[in-house]
């Protein structure tokens, strides 16, 4: 039961597409308008509307439209009502948004969210619309009020940026060059998350193992870089590393890293670091050398299968995900082949799969031999075929094992009717358990063993080996008090055979430029 809501109160409800970085964004505007007075809506329309979009795909800008289309008449019928758009689509379209949605009332980009709550103000008291769009970053978003969607894992922004100039990716453009946080202030927010009950976090950035490369030469980098790489260890080893000297923390993942940036003291520090899980999401895009070079990729196919296998000896219960792009102008069927060899060789337990889609602005939207859309969608569906049987090859090696779960809220859509609950084994796949007959939170442990294998999912139908009861699920249980979340809308696909809608969306953190 949700908490009674404060009279007078304006309401709110934010509405998320893309990546994780968008997510955690919005856990940050969630933050803010609380701290500004706002309370979360119940199941009567908010009296404010907040889209944090994504630019990655092709129609992010119809869906945009089309939702605030859908919302005019709603405004019209609700007085106060107030519409406001940011995120990386906003960042790029400016005062488009306006042009083409009159009706709206805010428009903010990537590198001002904490102007939200004034702008909005500005807007009521002088009844029009505020855009506001800056260049460069006003305020790291990790210092703003946040409101956390799970109260067991947490996403820790460790940068913000890229300096990678992919060919088809516009998010450096949107989101600026990389901007790297202090080590001790990411600890400090990794220790208060535990201290509230987190046991899992996942350290994020558009190209996260490119760690410390915003602090610029190391010689004039902060005391405590310095400190963490003295022994010749890149910057992004050396955090894995202490994350693992924080008490208390049981899980700790990242995304998305980059080929490029991938070294084998990365490696080490996985295979070393207890509380470092045994996944690793590794964005491919293409397995052809040819189309690497035109995606502006620095790496190659011997390079990439090289780090699979050193992951693979240093981590051999490792869970490896990928992103992979197919219809990259240019790509011959033999290029195409050369994706369908990576995928064999590398044998993913998932992949996020995409057609190429142009985007404006970038380099690759003007490239000559843009391959036909029945082109793209019968290798697609190959790329989709092979992957789906190698997933499920791959969850089925499981078949027998005792795996250790972390409970979650919401991983299983069919729960009520299986009368199972779900939750993410420590190679994060998703498993499906049998309810124990004693109560079991989310944020708890469970210990059980896998009888079913699916290409995305394990189920474990005998009874619960154990339960673990946990801070996390003793803070989960406090929250029941409070209003319950509304959720985050994400607009990101699956792994396997996205639905339409996803394919429509976006990318996994922002994956496709990573």
């Amino acid at each position: 039961m949700s908490a009674p809501m404060e009279i007078g109160a304006r309401t709110y409800e934010i509405r998320t597409y893309g990546c994780q970085m968008n997510v955690h964004d919005s856990e940050r505007l969630a933050g803010l308008l609380e701290d500004a007075g706002y309370v979360r809506a119940g199941d009567a329309e908010p009296d404010v509307v907040v889209f944090n979009t994504c630019a990655v795909r092709e129609n992010a800008d119809n869906r945009l439209y089309g939702n605030l289309g859908h919302l005019r008449p709603v405004k019209d019928g609700h007085p106060g009502m107030q519409i406001a758009v940011g995120g990386c689509l906003a960042q790029k379209d400016r005062d488009t948004i306006v042009e083409r949605a009159p009706w709206v009332d805010v428009v903010f980009g990537t590198h001002n969210i904490g102007s939200l709550p004034v702008l909005l103000e500005r807007a009521r008291i002088q009844d029009e619309a505020q855009v506001e769009i800056e260049e460069s970053l006003v305020t790291f978003p990790s210092t703003l009020p946040t409101r956390r969607e799970s109260p067991y894992a947490a996403w820790v922004s460790i940068s913000v940026g890229c300096n990678n100039t992919c060919t088809f990716c516009i998010v450096p453009a949107l989101r600026g060059k990389e901007r790297d946080r202090r080590p001790g202030e990411i600890l400090a927010e990794v220790e208060a998350l535990v201290a509230d009950g987190v046991l899992e976090i996942t350290l994020l950035g558009q190209n996260v193992n490119a760690y410390g490369s915003g602090f610029g030469a190391l010689a004039s980098a902060p005391r405590e870089v310095r400190e963490m790489t003295g022994d010749g260890q890149s910057a992004f080893a050396g955090l894995l590393r202490a994350c693992g000297g924080v008490d208390g923390l049981e899980r700790v993942r990242f995304t998305s890293p980059h080929p490029k940036d991938f070294t084998d003291d990365v490696i080490a520090a996985m295979a070393e670091t207890p509380n470092v899980m045994p996944s690793l999401h590794m964005p491919l895009q293409s397995g052809a050398d040819p189309v690497l070079r035109a995606m502006r990729r620095s790496y190659r196919q011997e390079r990439y299968l090289g780090i699979i296998e050193k992951v693979r000896a240093a981590i051999p219960d490792a869970a490896i995900t990928t992103d992979i792009i197919v219809g990259f102008p240019g790509e011959t069927e033999e290029d195409f082949e050369q994706t369908l060899h990576v995928v064999r060789e590398a044998r993913f337990s998932g992949a996020f799969t995409f057609q190429y889609s142009k985007r404006p602005g970038t380099p690759a939207a003007t490239m000559d031999g843009q391959v036909p859309k029945e082109v793209v969608q019968e290798r697609y569906e190959r790329l989709v075929a092979l992957q789906e049987e190698i997933s499920w090859e791959e969850n089925k090696k499981r078949l027998g094992h005792t795996l250790e779960v972390l409970v979650a809220e919401g991983e299983g859509r069919k729960d009520g009717a299986t009368r199972r609950l779900s939750g993410r084994a420590r190679d994060n796949r998703l498993v499906h358990f049998q309810a124990p007959d004693e109560p079991v939170r989310p944020g708890d442990m469970v210990t059980v063993e896998v009888t079913y294998a699916a290409p995305h999912h394990l189920v474990a139908d005998k009874p619960v080996a154990g339960v673990r009861r946990t801070r996390a699920g003793d803070a989960w249980e406090a929250r029941q008090g409070a209003a319950a979340p509304k959720g985050v809308s994400l607009g990101m696909p699956g792994i396997g055979r996205p639905a339409v809608s996803a394919v429509q969306a976006g990318s996994s953190s922002c994956s496709t430029c990573s």
